[in-house]
């Protein structure tokens, strides 16, 4: 298989996600380097699996997630297909619940594009540390979706999560900090060295405390409705507004119909001033 840009894609591997255990911490790299670590049923695999080997590693009391090459995530992987086997695929959902239900807390070290499920998952995670370069956002909308996890409205208030997730626009890293999306910007050659520095600094720190603090905020969240909004696709409102709407979105279509760059046309036209 190859990417929209003639370059060869690697096959599913177990290697699309890594864990490397340290001092005291523990960092889980998206290793999908040439589609920018988008999301495929491997990615879900792996993760899943990485995240065992961090509830299991009983010295790392923080955790990084951070990616591959010049990007975090780019969303989900449109031109994936799931092998026919019998072996379970978790949900995005579950995996991005599992970081939110970690004891430790977990930082996302983000480098270049955080969009879609990249921009949820950085999200979900209890601190979010990224380079200048750094770009955030909800684009499914281009897609005609809705969010595969309604984050945003918890994290960024009513009327940022309003414009992210009804514009779709790219969000640059200083609007990010703005927003409350993220904590922090460095310099991109110090992401790692920055994301390492706090995860030693949560590891020293008494580990009940840090760990009952991540869930004391949580708690907040969810006892303000919090879980019913990620469930937001049960809600009869909701299924009310989707009631006969197209099964295959028409700039899908055009994608399977007429290759990549006629999709990226269709998708995209109205926000070619970004591009």
């Amino acid at each position: 298989m190859t990417s929209p840009q003639q370059v060869d894609i690697p096959p599913p591997s177990l290697d699309d996600v890594l864990y490397e255990s340290r001092d005291g911490y523990g960092i889980i790299t998206l290793n999908r380097p040439v589609v920018l670590n988008a999301v495929n049923w491997s990615i879900l695999r792996r993760l899943e699996a990485a995240l065992d080997r961090a509830e299991d590693d009983a010295n790392a009391r923080a955790i990084i997630l951070t990616g591959a090459g010049r990007a975090f995530c780019a969303g989900g992987d449109i031109q994936s297909t799931a092998p026919d086997d019998d072996l379970p695929t978790p949900s995005g959902r579950d995996l991005y619940m599992r970081i939110w239900n970690m004891p430790g807390p977990v930082i996302a070290a983000v480098r270049g594009y955080a969009v879609g499920q990249g921009s949820e998952l950085a999200a979900m995670c209890d601190l979010t540390i990224a380079t200048e370069d750094a770009v955030f956002g909800e684009l499914q909308i281009r897609h005609g979706f809705g969010p595969p996890m309604l984050i945003a409205p918890y994290v960024v208030g009513l009327k940022q999560a309003k414009e992210m997730l009804m514009l779709g626009e790219r969000i640059p890293a200083a609007d990010a900090l703005r927003m409350g999306l993220i904590n922090r910007i460095v310099p991109d050659h110090r992401l790692l060295e920055e994301a390492e520095a706090m995860a030693r600094k949560l590891a020293a720190l008494p580990a009940r405390a840090v760990r009952g603090n991540k869930m004391l905020v949580n708690r907040v969240y969810e006892i303000a409705g919090f879980l019913q909004g990620l469930d937001y696709r049960d809600d009869e409102i909701w299924k009310a507004t989707q009631a006969g709407g197209d099964d295959l979105n028409a700039h899908l279509r055009v994608l399977r119909e007429h290759g990549w760059e006629a999709f990226r046309a269709s998708r995209d036209q109205i926000y070619r001033s970004e591009d």
